[in-house]
């Protein structure tokens, strides 16, 4: 979400100061009226880090949504999708989208969660503008190495779990973003948000506030509840993932993650 102008607060975007220091990519690069996909995401993205590959210099890709990471180091292949037909399966109910799907392909079942609406429809979007089947794409040989997190470049990755201090953390997180005036950005923002931006974690709580439809207090605690469920859902994506070497958050990891930037910096002295 940190790629919508004006979405500061709500996204933790890196302060004007911290980013004049260090070199930020995919940040500001869209209206938040616009429908950014994680295909353009990955388009834009790819391109940045082979420009720097090819200099020979070292990226840190920091965050966030486990479906954008994989999207830049990962084969992944974004299908294409087309608004008119879009809203034309979202008007039809589960159940007939269900049906669709499995009278042309009767083994989707093995290969998509039936009971996720959002997957079914986006698999009966795909199959009726390309022709293939949930079933027959992951039998592909990109289907095949993404499953077996086979990269496209090499890469280390270390992830930082906070383990049960999560919550406390999400909600000091959450009530500094307030104190640091979320409520005033979402009601500039509400008019112009399109229809991703409106699904951010924290905004979408708050414009029934902005719209008079709920008191702050009940939207604080929906939006520490979904941010909860998201930080779940992330963790059990990035779990899946082999290649990801994790780290308690104690005083000793703090101090290998100072150590591993202190060896960045010798790599790249005009870091400070």
């Amino acid at each position: 979400m940190q790629v919508f102008r004006g979405m500061d607060i709500g996204t933790a975007k890196p302060d004007p100061d911290t980013r004049r220091r260090f070199a930020y990519h995919l940040v500001d690069v869209a209206e938040p009226s616009d429908e950014y996909t994680v295909a353009e995401f990955q388009a834009v993205g790819t391109k940045v880090l082979d420009r720097i590959d090819s200099s020979g210099g070292t990226v840190v890709i920091a965050g966030g949504s486990g479906l954008h990471f994989r999207s830049l180091v990962d084969p992944l292949e974004f299908p294409p999708t087309d608004a008119d037909l879009r809203t034309e399966l979202e008007s039809a109910t589960a159940d007939d989208l269900r049906a669709e799907l499995a009278g042309f392909d009767p083994t989707a079942a093995g290969v998509i969660d039936m009971a996720n609406p959002r997957r079914v429809l986006r698999a009966v979007e795909i199959m009726r503008l390309t022709g293939a089947t949930p079933t027959a794409r992951a039998a592909s040989g990109q289907a095949r190495a993404v499953r077996t997190y086979q990269p496209l470049r090499s890469f280390t990755a270390v992830g930082v779990d906070p383990g049960s201090a999560i919550r406390q953390r999400i909600e000091e997180r959450f009530d500094a973003m307030l104190d640091h005036g979320l409520v005033g950005e979402v009601a500039a923002l509400a008019p112009t948000l399109g229809r991703t931006a409106r699904r951010a974690v924290g905004y979408r709580e708050l414009l029934p506030v902005i719209e008079g439809d709920q008191d702050l207090s009940a939207a604080r605690d929906e939006a520490i509840m979904a941010t909860a469920s998201l930080v779940k859902r992330q963790r059990t994506y990035f779990r899946r993932d082999p290649r990801i070497r994790w780290i308690p958050w104690h005083h000793e990891a703090e101090q290998v993650l100072r150590s591993a930037f202190d060896q960045i910096k010798k790599d790249m002295p005009w870091i400070s």
